[in-house]
């Protein structure tokens, strides 16, 4: 037996894997299919001498495949609810409950109100266990960034009221947080943050000189008051932020987790050129 016939056969040993990954991140059997069979391709370019685990090595080959998928319907503006949803035949009928269960209509309806990167995060995370560094590297972001954006899917997932607060209550928040950092107006931030707050920097932000993480209200206050006269507001991955750009070129970005009361419980720090790269940033 060749070489090529025996990477072959590792491939289908893990195609019903692979099928079931890309069927739940793309809620099309077909476009599933097209993903899969693209992931053999570059699995019979690519030299895995060196890889330990193939099956990790091929979802992580069809989950980029799919990110490109997602990115690529997002920007053709297709109402991707439309696919149908068929469960995989050779499953049997165990597997078909599960299928149907884990992306069924409604949760359907729900991925597809998520950013391309927000449900890749949700279904390898929660539907496959994969962790979140590995996540990370798939999506382009920290493992803080990957945990954040699963987070937010999930909430919608379970249908804890996720258009509250809803995106236009967001912008309300961090359009009044930049004008109080801008401002000098202490208390104004300290009304808008959490107590339990916490600023957390990825390791390019730590770099420039800011801290790794920084909890409550007035320590995460003070490194905003009065020093916030650069920043814009942003939708980063479809969710109001703020940016530091240079002549348009984004340099930090700060992704904001806001609570149903309207205060901010959660900011991430970006700085990581290849992060900031990947996300998907339309400045308001």
């Amino acid at each position: 037996m060749s070489e090529l016939e025996i990477l072959a056969e590792r491939f289908e040993a893990d195609r019903p894997h692979l099928r079931q990954v890309a069927q739940r991140i793309l809620g099309s059997p077909h476009e599933a299919d097209d993903a899969v069979q693209e992931a053999w391709v570059r699995l019979s370019r690519s030299d895995t001498t060196d890889v330990g685990n193939l099956t990790g090595w091929l979802t992580t080959v069809v989950s980029r495949v799919c990110l490109d998928m997602l990115r690529s319907r997002q920007a053709r503006r297709e109402d991707p609810a439309e696919l149908p949803v068929v469960a995989d035949e050779a499953a049997g009928p165990e597997h078909d409950a599960v299928m149907a269960d884990a992306i069924g209509p409604a949760l359907l309806l729900v991925l597809d109100t998520l950013g391309p990167r927000e449900r890749l995060a949700f279904v390898l995370h929660d539907m496959f266990a994969v962790p979140f560094p590995e996540i990370a590297e798939i999506i382009g972001a920290s493992p803080a960034v990957a945990r954040q954006l699963a987070s937010r899917a999930r909430r919608r997932a379970q249908g804890t009221n996720p258009e509250s607060p809803d995106k236009a209550r967001q912008r309300e928040v961090v359009d009044a947080f930049l004008a109080a950092a801008r401002g000098g107006d202490f208390a104004a931030l300290l009304e808008l943050l959490d107590p339990s707050v916490v600023l957390r920097a990825d390791e390019a932000a730590v770099a420039m000189g800011v801290s790794a993480l920084v909890s409550g209200q007035e320590g995460v206050a003070g490194m905003f008051n009065g020093r916030a006269k650069a920043l814009r507001t942003a939708l980063l991955d479809g969710m109001p932020g703020l940016v530091w750009a240079v002549r348009g070129e984004p340099k930090v970005a700060f992704a904001f987790t806001i609570d149903e009361g309207g205060r901010v419980t959660g900011i991430e720090q970006i700085a990581d050129t290849g992060t900031l790269a990947a996300l998907e940033i339309e400045f308001l």
